[in-house]
Protein backbone atom coordinates (compact mmCIF):
# COMPACT_ATOMS: atom_id res chain seq x y z
CA UNK A 1 0.00 0.00 0.00
CA UNK A 2 1.74 3.62 -1.36
CA UNK A 3 2.85 5.08 1.98
CA UNK A 4 1.09 8.48 0.24
CA UNK A 5 -2.28 7.22 1.52
CA UNK A 6 -1.47 6.13 4.84
CA UNK A 7 1.12 9.03 6.26
CA UNK A 8 -1.20 11.77 6.41
CA UNK A 9 -2.78 9.42 8.49
CA UNK A 10 0.29 8.98 10.80
CA UNK A 11 1.19 12.77 10.47
CA UNK A 12 -2.24 13.64 12.04
CA UNK A 13 -1.54 11.45 14.60
CA UNK A 14 1.91 12.50 15.43
CA UNK A 15 0.67 16.27 15.14
CA UNK A 16 -1.62 15.94 18.07
CA UNK A 17 -1.04 15.53 22.01
CA UNK A 18 -0.58 11.98 22.65
CA UNK A 19 -3.03 9.44 23.80
CA UNK A 20 -0.98 6.78 23.64
CA UNK A 21 -3.22 5.15 25.97
CA UNK A 22 -6.12 5.85 24.36
CA UNK A 23 -4.56 4.16 21.17
CA UNK A 24 -4.00 0.65 23.35
CA UNK A 25 -7.72 1.32 24.47
CA UNK A 26 -8.53 0.88 20.84
CA UNK A 27 -6.38 -2.17 20.20
CA UNK A 28 -7.88 -3.97 22.62
CA UNK A 29 -11.09 -3.08 22.19
CA UNK A 30 -11.01 -3.56 18.38
CA UNK A 31 -8.06 -6.31 17.99
CA UNK A 32 -7.39 -8.30 21.22
CA UNK A 33 -11.39 -8.56 22.89
CA UNK A 34 -12.36 -10.75 20.10
CA UNK A 35 -9.07 -12.90 20.86
CA UNK A 36 -9.63 -13.64 24.46
CA UNK A 37 -8.50 -10.22 25.95
CA UNK A 38 -5.05 -11.01 27.23
CA UNK A 39 -2.04 -10.70 25.02
CA UNK A 40 1.68 -10.70 25.51
CA UNK A 41 2.85 -6.97 26.43
CA UNK A 42 6.02 -7.56 23.32
CA UNK A 43 2.75 -7.90 20.73
CA UNK A 44 1.93 -4.07 21.78
CA UNK A 45 5.34 -3.16 21.29
CA UNK A 46 5.97 -4.88 18.30
CA UNK A 47 2.57 -2.68 17.02
CA UNK A 48 3.41 1.11 18.44
CA UNK A 49 6.66 0.94 16.76
CA UNK A 50 5.12 0.67 13.76
CA UNK A 51 3.77 3.95 14.67
CA UNK A 52 6.81 5.32 15.96
CA UNK A 53 5.99 5.12 19.50
CA UNK A 54 9.06 4.44 22.19
CA UNK A 55 8.72 1.02 24.09
CA UNK A 56 9.33 3.25 27.16
CA UNK A 57 5.59 5.39 26.28
CA UNK A 58 3.80 2.28 25.94
CA UNK A 59 4.81 0.67 28.67
CA UNK A 60 4.21 3.63 31.02
CA UNK A 61 0.87 3.98 29.45
CA UNK A 62 -0.04 0.60 30.32
CA UNK A 63 0.66 0.91 33.86
CA UNK A 64 -1.37 4.02 33.81
CA UNK A 65 -4.49 1.52 32.46
CA UNK A 66 -3.18 -1.33 35.19
CA UNK A 67 -3.45 1.87 37.90
CA UNK A 68 -6.60 3.20 36.55
CA UNK A 69 -8.30 -0.78 36.85
CA UNK A 70 -8.74 -1.22 32.92
CA UNK A 71 -6.15 -3.94 32.90
CA UNK A 72 -4.56 -6.34 35.23
CA UNK A 73 -0.87 -7.74 34.58
CA UNK A 74 0.50 -10.97 35.25
CA UNK A 75 3.75 -13.03 34.31
CA UNK A 76 4.16 -16.00 32.47
CA UNK A 77 8.22 -16.50 33.01
CA UNK A 78 10.05 -13.49 32.25
CA UNK A 79 7.17 -12.18 29.94
CA UNK A 80 4.21 -9.77 30.92
CA UNK A 81 0.60 -10.07 29.82
CA UNK A 82 -2.10 -7.58 30.28
CA UNK A 83 -5.58 -8.75 30.60
CA UNK A 84 -8.75 -6.64 30.62
CA UNK A 85 -10.21 -5.85 34.81
CA UNK A 86 -14.01 -6.06 34.86
CA UNK A 87 -14.24 -2.28 34.91
CA UNK A 88 -12.46 -2.68 31.15
CA UNK A 89 -14.74 -5.54 29.90
CA UNK A 90 -18.24 -3.67 30.91
CA UNK A 91 -16.87 -0.43 29.17
CA UNK A 92 -15.50 -2.09 26.26
CA UNK A 93 -18.86 -4.27 25.45
CA UNK A 94 -21.02 -1.43 25.77
CA UNK A 95 -18.74 0.97 23.29
CA UNK A 96 -18.73 -2.69 20.90
CA UNK A 97 -22.29 -2.36 20.67
CA UNK A 98 -22.12 1.50 20.04
CA UNK A 99 -18.90 1.69 17.76
CA UNK A 100 -19.95 -1.86 14.95
CA UNK A 101 -23.77 -2.60 15.32
CA UNK A 102 -25.28 0.80 16.43
CA UNK A 103 -27.88 1.96 14.43
CA UNK A 104 -30.64 4.70 15.21
CA UNK A 105 -33.49 3.60 16.60
CA UNK A 106 -37.08 3.97 14.74
CA UNK A 107 -38.63 7.50 15.44
CA UNK A 108 -41.87 7.16 17.81
CA UNK A 109 -42.62 10.96 16.30
CA UNK A 110 -41.79 12.45 19.93
CA UNK A 111 -38.89 12.95 22.47
CA UNK A 112 -39.25 11.89 26.02
CA UNK A 113 -38.41 15.15 28.48
CA UNK A 114 -37.19 14.77 31.63
CA UNK A 115 -37.16 17.23 34.27
CA UNK A 116 -35.18 17.06 37.60
CA UNK A 117 -36.53 18.46 40.86
CA UNK A 118 -34.54 20.42 43.31
CA UNK A 119 -32.81 18.20 46.28
CA UNK A 120 -29.97 15.34 47.01
CA UNK A 121 -30.61 13.51 44.12
CA UNK A 122 -30.70 15.91 41.67
CA UNK A 123 -26.89 16.00 41.02
CA UNK A 124 -27.07 11.74 40.45
CA UNK A 125 -29.83 11.79 38.06
CA UNK A 126 -28.07 14.32 35.99
CA UNK A 127 -24.89 12.83 36.16
CA UNK A 128 -26.52 9.50 35.09
CA UNK A 129 -28.36 11.04 32.37
CA UNK A 130 -25.07 12.71 30.80
CA UNK A 131 -23.21 9.49 30.91
CA UNK A 132 -26.44 7.44 29.20
CA UNK A 133 -25.83 10.26 26.62
CA UNK A 134 -29.16 12.19 26.80
CA UNK A 135 -29.20 15.64 25.50
CA UNK A 136 -30.02 19.00 27.54
CA UNK A 137 -31.48 21.93 25.91
CA UNK A 138 -31.16 24.19 29.14
CA UNK A 139 -30.56 23.42 33.26
CA UNK A 140 -32.24 20.50 34.29
CA UNK A 141 -34.05 19.40 31.28
CA UNK A 142 -33.08 16.60 29.70
CA UNK A 143 -34.59 14.83 26.29
CA UNK A 144 -33.95 11.55 24.85
CA UNK A 145 -35.88 9.58 21.59
CA UNK A 146 -37.36 6.74 23.97
CA UNK A 147 -34.20 5.70 25.23
CA UNK A 148 -34.52 3.51 28.79
CA UNK A 149 -34.56 5.50 32.07
CA UNK A 150 -31.44 5.49 34.27
CA UNK A 151 -32.44 3.99 37.32
CA UNK A 152 -30.90 7.20 39.26
CA UNK A 153 -33.21 9.42 36.92
CA UNK A 154 -36.80 7.13 37.66
CA UNK A 155 -38.19 9.26 40.22
CA UNK A 156 -38.17 12.29 37.89
CA UNK A 157 -41.11 14.21 36.59
CA UNK A 158 -41.16 12.49 32.38
CA UNK A 159 -43.21 14.52 30.06
CA UNK A 160 -43.10 13.77 25.95
CA UNK A 161 -42.45 16.21 23.66
CA UNK A 162 -44.03 16.22 20.63
CA UNK A 163 -44.82 18.66 17.74
CA UNK A 164 -43.95 18.42 14.10
CA UNK A 165 -40.29 17.32 12.65
CA UNK A 166 -38.87 20.76 11.86
CA UNK A 167 -39.80 21.74 16.22
CA UNK A 168 -38.33 18.33 17.73
CA UNK A 169 -35.17 18.52 15.06
CA UNK A 170 -34.25 22.32 15.92
CA UNK A 171 -34.83 21.23 19.87
CA UNK A 172 -32.69 18.03 19.15
CA UNK A 173 -30.16 20.96 17.55
CA UNK A 174 -30.41 22.85 21.17
CA UNK A 175 -29.41 19.69 22.80
CA UNK A 176 -26.97 17.77 21.89
CA UNK A 177 -23.60 19.46 20.13
CA UNK A 178 -24.45 18.14 16.71
CA UNK A 179 -22.63 20.87 14.85
CA UNK A 180 -19.13 20.11 16.02
CA UNK A 181 -20.29 15.88 15.62
CA UNK A 182 -20.93 16.88 12.17
CA UNK A 183 -17.02 19.00 11.62
CA UNK A 184 -15.54 15.58 13.21
CA UNK A 185 -17.63 13.53 10.30
CA UNK A 186 -16.49 15.71 7.95
CA UNK A 187 -12.74 15.92 9.11
CA UNK A 188 -12.84 11.27 9.41
CA UNK A 189 -14.66 11.50 5.90
CA UNK A 190 -11.49 13.68 4.75
CA UNK A 191 -8.86 12.05 6.69
CA UNK A 192 -9.51 8.05 5.42
CA UNK A 193 -11.19 8.77 1.34
CA UNK A 194 -7.46 8.81 -0.17
CA UNK A 195 -6.77 5.57 1.92
CA UNK A 196 -10.23 3.97 0.52
CA UNK A 197 -9.40 5.29 -3.14
CA UNK A 198 -5.89 4.00 -2.81
CA UNK A 199 -7.26 0.36 -2.13
CA UNK A 200 -9.98 0.46 -4.40
CA UNK A 201 -7.27 1.32 -7.08
CA UNK A 202 -5.41 -1.92 -6.46
CA UNK A 203 -3.11 -1.42 -4.07
CA UNK A 204 -2.12 -3.91 -1.25
CA UNK A 205 -1.44 -3.69 2.00
CA UNK A 206 1.34 -5.84 3.71
CA UNK A 207 0.00 -7.09 7.25
CA UNK A 208 1.51 -4.39 9.47
CA UNK A 209 0.10 -1.51 7.88
CA UNK A 210 -3.05 -3.28 7.74
CA UNK A 211 -3.18 -3.42 11.30
CA UNK A 212 -1.96 0.48 11.92
CA UNK A 213 -4.34 1.75 9.47
CA UNK A 214 -7.10 -0.69 10.85
CA UNK A 215 -6.13 0.35 14.27
CA UNK A 216 -6.18 4.15 13.24
CA UNK A 217 -9.29 3.85 11.80
CA UNK A 218 -11.23 2.68 14.18
CA UNK A 219 -9.58 5.06 16.59
CA UNK A 220 -10.45 8.05 15.23
CA UNK A 221 -14.05 6.58 14.27
CA UNK A 222 -14.48 5.89 18.19
CA UNK A 223 -14.01 8.92 19.26
CA UNK A 224 -16.56 10.18 17.53
CA UNK A 225 -19.39 7.51 17.41
CA UNK A 226 -18.94 7.11 21.07
CA UNK A 227 -19.94 10.79 21.16
CA UNK A 228 -22.78 11.02 18.51
CA UNK A 229 -26.25 10.33 20.36
CA UNK A 230 -27.32 8.02 17.81
CA UNK A 231 -30.25 10.54 16.68
CA UNK A 232 -33.48 8.82 14.49
CA UNK A 233 -32.92 10.38 11.04
CA UNK A 234 -35.86 12.90 11.51
CA UNK A 235 -34.41 14.04 14.02
CA UNK A 236 -30.98 15.36 12.37
CA UNK A 237 -30.19 17.74 9.64
CA UNK A 238 -30.68 16.44 5.92
CA UNK A 239 -26.56 16.70 5.26
CA UNK A 240 -26.01 14.78 8.09
CA UNK A 241 -22.66 13.21 7.31
CA UNK A 242 -22.75 10.49 10.09
CA UNK A 243 -23.75 7.83 7.23
CA UNK A 244 -21.51 8.76 4.87
CA UNK A 245 -18.89 8.22 7.47
CA UNK A 246 -20.15 4.77 9.07
CA UNK A 247 -20.26 3.49 5.35
CA UNK A 248 -16.73 4.67 4.63
CA UNK A 249 -15.37 3.18 7.81
CA UNK A 250 -17.05 -0.22 7.19
CA UNK A 251 -15.70 -0.42 3.41
CA UNK A 252 -12.56 0.21 4.89
CA UNK A 253 -12.45 -2.18 7.51
CA UNK A 254 -13.00 -5.08 5.30
CA UNK A 255 -10.52 -4.11 3.32
CA UNK A 256 -7.78 -4.47 6.13
CA UNK A 257 -9.85 -6.81 8.03
CA UNK A 258 -7.80 -10.12 6.54
CA UNK A 259 -4.60 -8.59 6.55
CA UNK A 260 -4.39 -7.28 9.42
CA UNK A 261 -5.84 -10.57 11.02
CA UNK A 262 -2.89 -12.00 9.91
CA UNK A 263 -0.23 -9.84 11.63
CA UNK A 264 -2.48 -10.70 14.54
CA UNK A 265 -1.83 -14.55 13.88
CA UNK A 266 1.51 -14.11 13.62
CA UNK A 267 2.64 -11.37 16.54
CA UNK A 268 -0.51 -12.09 19.32
CA UNK A 269 0.07 -14.82 21.28
CA UNK A 270 -1.02 -16.10 24.69
CA UNK A 271 1.06 -17.76 27.64
CA UNK A 272 2.26 -20.20 26.29
CA UNK A 273 3.27 -18.97 22.78
CA UNK A 274 0.68 -20.03 20.88
CA UNK A 275 -1.31 -17.60 18.79
CA UNK A 276 -4.49 -15.79 20.06
CA UNK A 277 -6.92 -17.66 18.36
CA UNK A 278 -9.00 -15.74 15.52
CA UNK A 279 -12.81 -14.10 17.12
CA UNK A 280 -15.52 -14.82 14.61
CA UNK A 281 -17.44 -11.64 15.67
CA UNK A 282 -15.45 -9.41 14.29
CA UNK A 283 -16.91 -11.11 10.85
CA UNK A 284 -20.39 -9.29 11.94
CA UNK A 285 -18.63 -6.43 12.63
CA UNK A 286 -20.60 -3.40 10.60
CA UNK A 287 -23.00 -6.08 9.09
CA UNK A 288 -26.23 -4.74 11.01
Amino acid sequence: MPRAALGPILDQLRHEPSRTWSIIVTVYGDAIVPRGGSVWLGTLLMFFRELGIAEGVVRTAMSRLAADGWLERHKAGRNSFYRLADKGRETFAAATRHIYAAQPPAFTGHLDLVLLANGPGRDAARAALDEAGWGSPSAGVFVAPGWPLPAAARGELILQATGSEAVLRDLAARSWPLDATADAYHGFVDTFSPLRAALAAGAVPDEAEAMVARVLLIHEYRRIVLRDPLLPAPLLPDDWPGAAARALCAALYRDLLEPSERWLDAHAVDETGAPLRRGKDVLRRFRA
